[in-house]
Protein backbone atom coordinates (compact mmCIF):
# COMPACT_ATOMS: atom_id res chain seq x y z
CA UNK A 1 0.00 0.00 0.00
CA UNK A 2 3.08 2.14 -1.12
CA UNK A 3 5.05 1.39 2.86
CA UNK A 4 8.34 0.69 2.79
CA UNK A 5 9.76 -2.80 2.00
CA UNK A 6 10.86 -2.74 5.70
CA UNK A 7 7.48 -2.19 7.30
CA UNK A 8 5.50 -5.09 9.59
CA UNK A 9 2.94 -7.17 8.60
CA UNK A 10 1.07 -8.48 10.79
CA UNK A 11 -0.05 -12.80 11.04
CA UNK A 12 -3.76 -13.26 13.17
CA UNK A 13 -4.08 -16.59 14.87
CA UNK A 14 -7.85 -17.57 15.39
CA UNK A 15 -8.71 -21.38 16.57
CA UNK A 16 -11.00 -23.64 18.00
CA UNK A 17 -10.56 -24.81 21.23
CA UNK A 18 -8.17 -28.30 21.20
CA UNK A 19 -11.04 -30.73 21.80
CA UNK A 20 -13.70 -29.27 19.62
CA UNK A 21 -15.52 -31.71 17.35
CA UNK A 22 -14.21 -30.08 14.50
CA UNK A 23 -10.76 -28.12 15.41
CA UNK A 24 -10.28 -25.27 12.86
CA UNK A 25 -7.07 -23.45 13.13
CA UNK A 26 -7.30 -20.39 10.84
CA UNK A 27 -4.69 -18.01 9.87
CA UNK A 28 -5.05 -13.97 8.99
CA UNK A 29 -2.65 -11.75 7.28
CA UNK A 30 -2.56 -8.18 8.17
CA UNK A 31 -0.86 -4.99 7.39
CA UNK A 32 -1.88 -3.40 10.53
CA UNK A 33 -2.79 -4.73 13.93
CA UNK A 34 -5.78 -2.73 13.99
CA UNK A 35 -9.22 -3.67 16.42
CA UNK A 36 -11.09 -3.94 12.26
CA UNK A 37 -9.33 -7.32 11.83
CA UNK A 38 -10.81 -9.02 14.71
CA UNK A 39 -14.34 -7.65 13.18
CA UNK A 40 -13.30 -8.42 9.94
CA UNK A 41 -13.26 -12.60 10.84
CA UNK A 42 -15.02 -13.00 13.77
CA UNK A 43 -18.27 -10.05 13.57
CA UNK A 44 -21.14 -11.44 12.74
CA UNK A 45 -20.68 -15.02 12.42
CA UNK A 46 -19.23 -15.89 16.22
CA UNK A 47 -20.79 -15.44 19.06
CA UNK A 48 -19.19 -16.78 22.52
CA UNK A 49 -16.13 -16.74 24.35
CA UNK A 50 -12.66 -15.93 23.19
CA UNK A 51 -9.38 -16.66 25.13
CA UNK A 52 -6.76 -14.18 24.32
CA UNK A 53 -4.25 -11.97 26.03
CA UNK A 54 -5.08 -8.27 27.24
CA UNK A 55 -5.02 -6.86 23.90
CA UNK A 56 -7.47 -4.13 24.22
CA UNK A 57 -8.86 -4.51 21.16
CA UNK A 58 -10.69 -8.05 22.03
CA UNK A 59 -12.62 -6.12 24.74
CA UNK A 60 -16.15 -4.71 24.08
CA UNK A 61 -16.50 -6.42 20.71
CA UNK A 62 -20.10 -7.57 20.90
CA UNK A 63 -20.98 -11.39 20.82
CA UNK A 64 -17.34 -11.64 22.51
CA UNK A 65 -16.87 -12.88 25.66
CA UNK A 66 -13.32 -12.58 26.59
CA UNK A 67 -11.45 -15.28 29.20
CA UNK A 68 -7.83 -14.31 30.20
CA UNK A 69 -4.92 -16.39 30.18
CA UNK A 70 -2.88 -17.20 33.45
CA UNK A 71 -0.13 -17.83 31.57
CA UNK A 72 -0.09 -14.43 30.75
CA UNK A 73 -0.19 -13.62 34.48
CA UNK A 74 2.11 -16.05 35.41
CA UNK A 75 4.98 -15.06 32.44
CA UNK A 76 4.08 -10.80 34.31
CA UNK A 77 5.25 -12.41 37.67
CA UNK A 78 8.25 -14.31 36.15
CA UNK A 79 9.41 -10.84 34.19
CA UNK A 80 9.54 -9.30 37.82
CA UNK A 81 12.03 -11.55 38.33
CA UNK A 82 12.33 -11.50 42.13
CA UNK A 83 13.45 -14.86 43.89
CA UNK A 84 12.21 -14.37 47.25
CA UNK A 85 9.78 -11.62 47.06
CA UNK A 86 6.19 -10.84 46.18
CA UNK A 87 6.48 -11.48 42.66
CA UNK A 88 7.44 -15.41 43.82
CA UNK A 89 3.84 -15.42 45.17
CA UNK A 90 2.40 -14.37 42.70
CA UNK A 91 4.27 -17.07 40.90
CA UNK A 92 3.11 -19.39 43.23
CA UNK A 93 -0.24 -18.74 43.38
CA UNK A 94 -0.11 -19.07 39.64
CA UNK A 95 1.47 -22.63 39.83
CA UNK A 96 -0.87 -23.72 42.16
CA UNK A 97 -4.02 -23.02 39.84
CA UNK A 98 -1.93 -24.91 36.94
CA UNK A 99 -1.71 -28.05 39.53
CA UNK A 100 -5.19 -27.63 40.28
CA UNK A 101 -6.41 -27.61 36.82
CA UNK A 102 -3.58 -30.98 35.60
CA UNK A 103 -6.10 -32.81 38.19
CA UNK A 104 -9.17 -32.21 36.28
CA UNK A 105 -7.59 -32.52 32.99
CA UNK A 106 -9.44 -36.30 32.38
CA UNK A 107 -13.00 -34.88 33.74
CA UNK A 108 -16.03 -34.11 31.69
CA UNK A 109 -16.83 -30.63 30.94
CA UNK A 110 -19.44 -30.78 33.84
CA UNK A 111 -17.03 -31.98 36.49
CA UNK A 112 -14.28 -29.64 35.37
CA UNK A 113 -17.03 -26.84 36.40
CA UNK A 114 -17.99 -28.07 39.64
CA UNK A 115 -14.38 -29.30 40.51
CA UNK A 116 -13.07 -25.84 39.60
CA UNK A 117 -15.83 -24.11 41.60
CA UNK A 118 -14.89 -26.39 45.26
CA UNK A 119 -11.05 -25.82 44.75
CA UNK A 120 -10.20 -22.92 42.16
CA UNK A 121 -12.47 -20.70 43.21
CA UNK A 122 -10.76 -20.29 46.84
CA UNK A 123 -7.49 -19.96 45.79
CA UNK A 124 -8.49 -16.90 42.99
CA UNK A 125 -10.45 -15.36 45.73
CA UNK A 126 -6.74 -15.51 47.73
CA UNK A 127 -4.74 -14.32 44.96
CA UNK A 128 -7.23 -11.23 44.48
CA UNK A 129 -7.25 -10.14 48.19
CA UNK A 130 -3.32 -10.27 47.69
CA UNK A 131 -3.17 -8.68 44.75
CA UNK A 132 -5.71 -6.06 45.76
CA UNK A 133 -3.60 -4.96 49.14
CA UNK A 134 -0.04 -5.43 48.02
CA UNK A 135 2.16 -1.82 47.70
CA UNK A 136 3.81 -1.81 44.49
CA UNK A 137 5.58 1.01 42.29
CA UNK A 138 3.28 1.71 39.72
CA UNK A 139 6.40 1.72 37.16
CA UNK A 140 7.85 -0.98 38.63
CA UNK A 141 8.40 -4.58 36.78
CA UNK A 142 5.78 -5.61 39.45
CA UNK A 143 3.58 -2.86 39.41
CA UNK A 144 2.58 -3.35 35.92
CA UNK A 145 2.10 -7.14 36.67
CA UNK A 146 -0.16 -5.93 39.55
CA UNK A 147 -1.93 -3.34 36.61
CA UNK A 148 -2.08 -5.93 34.32
CA UNK A 149 -3.63 -8.58 36.68
CA UNK A 150 -6.28 -6.21 38.39
CA UNK A 151 -7.17 -4.90 34.49
CA UNK A 152 -8.19 -8.24 33.62
CA UNK A 153 -9.72 -9.73 36.72
CA UNK A 154 -13.27 -10.43 35.00
CA UNK A 155 -11.47 -11.87 32.19
CA UNK A 156 -9.46 -14.09 34.55
CA UNK A 157 -11.89 -15.15 36.60
CA UNK A 158 -14.31 -16.41 33.61
CA UNK A 159 -12.38 -19.58 33.42
CA UNK A 160 -14.96 -20.50 36.53
CA UNK A 161 -17.88 -20.11 34.10
CA UNK A 162 -17.86 -23.21 31.79
CA UNK A 163 -15.96 -26.38 32.48
CA UNK A 164 -14.79 -26.27 28.58
CA UNK A 165 -13.12 -23.18 29.17
CA UNK A 166 -9.34 -23.30 29.27
CA UNK A 167 -6.42 -21.79 32.14
CA UNK A 168 -4.63 -20.61 29.40
CA UNK A 169 -3.93 -19.44 25.60
CA UNK A 170 -1.04 -21.60 25.54
CA UNK A 171 -2.44 -23.73 22.49
CA UNK A 172 -2.58 -20.78 20.24
CA UNK A 173 0.64 -20.12 21.20
CA UNK A 174 1.81 -23.84 19.87
CA UNK A 175 0.42 -22.90 16.58
CA UNK A 176 2.26 -19.73 16.16
CA UNK A 177 5.59 -21.57 16.64
CA UNK A 178 5.44 -22.66 12.65
CA UNK A 179 5.73 -19.00 11.64
CA UNK A 180 8.02 -18.28 14.28
CA UNK A 181 10.28 -21.03 12.57
CA UNK A 182 10.15 -19.22 9.43
CA UNK A 183 9.69 -15.51 10.45
CA UNK A 184 13.75 -15.50 9.38
CA UNK A 185 12.79 -16.50 6.29
CA UNK A 186 9.54 -13.96 5.64
CA UNK A 187 12.10 -11.35 6.69
CA UNK A 188 11.99 -9.35 3.57
CA UNK A 189 9.16 -10.53 2.14
CA UNK A 190 7.39 -7.99 0.21
CA UNK A 191 4.08 -9.08 -0.63
CA UNK A 192 1.00 -8.89 0.59
CA UNK A 193 -0.69 -11.78 -1.34
CA UNK A 194 2.14 -13.62 -0.54
CA UNK A 195 1.46 -13.12 3.13
CA UNK A 196 -2.25 -14.13 2.44
CA UNK A 197 -1.34 -17.11 0.53
CA UNK A 198 0.70 -18.32 3.25
CA UNK A 199 -2.14 -17.91 5.69
CA UNK A 200 -4.13 -19.80 3.49
CA UNK A 201 -1.24 -22.96 3.57
CA UNK A 202 -0.82 -22.74 7.29
CA UNK A 203 -4.32 -22.99 8.06
CA UNK A 204 -5.23 -26.33 5.70
CA UNK A 205 -1.98 -27.43 6.97
CA UNK A 206 -2.36 -26.97 10.73
CA UNK A 207 -6.29 -27.84 10.82
CA UNK A 208 -5.54 -31.05 9.28
CA UNK A 209 -2.62 -31.83 11.54
CA UNK A 210 -5.70 -30.94 14.42
CA UNK A 211 -7.86 -33.50 13.00
CA UNK A 212 -5.25 -36.15 12.85
CA UNK A 213 -4.59 -35.52 9.49
CA UNK A 214 -0.80 -36.54 7.64
CA UNK A 215 -0.61 -32.86 5.97
CA UNK A 216 1.50 -34.41 2.77
CA UNK A 217 -1.66 -36.84 2.29
CA UNK A 218 -4.21 -34.55 2.73
CA UNK A 219 -2.87 -32.03 0.26
CA UNK A 220 -1.91 -34.56 -2.08
CA UNK A 221 -5.88 -35.16 -2.18
CA UNK A 222 -6.65 -31.51 -2.25
CA UNK A 223 -4.60 -31.07 -5.47
CA UNK A 224 -5.41 -34.18 -7.30
CA UNK A 225 -8.89 -34.33 -6.79
CA UNK A 226 -9.74 -30.37 -6.57
CA UNK A 227 -9.25 -29.21 -10.27
CA UNK A 228 -11.79 -31.95 -11.05
CA UNK A 229 -14.60 -31.24 -9.46
CA UNK A 230 -17.74 -28.65 -10.36
CA UNK A 231 -18.80 -26.90 -7.63
CA UNK A 232 -20.50 -24.17 -9.12
CA UNK A 233 -23.62 -26.12 -9.24
CA UNK A 234 -22.97 -28.16 -6.20
CA UNK A 235 -20.76 -26.38 -4.08
CA UNK A 236 -22.12 -28.85 -1.38
CA UNK A 237 -19.35 -31.24 -2.14
CA UNK A 238 -16.71 -29.44 -0.81
CA UNK A 239 -18.20 -30.95 2.41
CA UNK A 240 -15.78 -34.15 1.61
CA UNK A 241 -12.71 -32.71 1.56
CA UNK A 242 -12.85 -31.17 4.42
CA UNK A 243 -10.33 -32.25 7.46
CA UNK A 244 -12.84 -33.84 9.21
CA UNK A 245 -15.08 -35.65 6.77
CA UNK A 246 -15.23 -39.42 6.46
CA UNK A 247 -13.58 -39.60 3.28
CA UNK A 248 -10.39 -37.57 4.12
CA UNK A 249 -10.25 -39.57 8.06
CA UNK A 250 -10.13 -42.78 5.56
CA UNK A 251 -7.65 -41.48 3.12
CA UNK A 252 -5.04 -39.04 5.02
CA UNK A 253 -4.45 -40.38 8.21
Amino acid sequence: DGRPATSDGRMWLFQTLDKADHPVVFYHASLTRERQNILDVLADSFHGYCHCDGYSAYQHIPGLTVVGCWAYMRRKFHEAGDDQGQAAIGLAYCNQLFALEREFKDLSPSERKTNRQRHLRPVLEEFWTWLENLPVLSKSKLGKAVAYGLKLKEALMRVLEDGRLVLSNNSAERHIRPLTIGHKIFLFSTSEAGAEANAMAYTIIETAKANGLNPYRYLCRLFSDLPNVEFGQHPELLEAYLPWSKQSQQTCR
